[in-house]
């Protein structure tokens, strides 16, 4: 039986219970009269190439232990976030509502105009760029996609690697776009 459809509601936040919810405090007001226009796919894992854990919820709250591995040295008083993470058993949890500017594009540009994060929503898959990700994380980042078509003027999806050409690589080599383009049911238009 196929899942039930996610639905963005008014107030920028997956409607239902259909995500999990973890208010992120790197977040503010998008420009007055901007559109979403554009989905930024990425990938995190915490520490890299380790899966599961708390470690992304708790970086995007400002509240990581720094101090639990030395990868996590580099990490002190950084403030992101993104609006959605996918984790590798498709759980999906909502940091950030679509409303606002959630901080995951960094320096970037899409099309000629800079500073992506001011029309775009953020997805982080748990993952890296050497290793496959999960079916469930497919299907939910699919899911998720029709959703935010519906609520916002979406005309793109890009990977971090597109808008930050040479400073990002991922979502990375293993990311399926033809897979989720299927998916998603997304015109090639769409991808990059």
């Amino acid at each position: 039986m196929p899942s039930p459809r996610l639905h963005v509601g008014p107030d920028g936040w997956i409607a239902g219970g259909a995500a999990q919810r973890s208010p992120s405090p790197n977040r503010d007001p998008r420009p007055e009269g901007t559109s979403v226009e554009l989905l930024v796919i990425h990938n995190i894992s915490l520490p890299p190439g380790e899966f599961g854990g708390t470690a992304i919820v708790e970086l995007f709250g400002n509240c990581l232990d720094c101090t639990r591995h030395p990868f996590y040295a580099d990490l002190v008083d950084l403030h992101v976030s993104a609006h959605f993470l996918i984790d590798r058993g498709g759980t999906i949890t909502q940091f950030v509502s679509c409303a606002e500017r959630a901080w995951h594009a960094g320096a970037s540009c899409f099309e000629g105009r800079a500073r992506c994060n001011d029309f775009s929503i953020g997805v982080e898959l748990e993952g890296s760029d050497h290793v496959p990700f999960e079916d469930a994380q497919y299907r939910e980042l699919a899911r998720l996609t029709d959703a935010l078509r519906d609520a916002y003027p979406l005309r793109a999806v890009r990977g971090h690697s597109d808008i930050a050409s040479g400073r990002k690589t991922d979502p990375g080599p293993h990311f399926d776009w033809r897979r989720y383009a299927a998916l998603a049911a997304l015109p090639a238009r769409f991808l990059p």
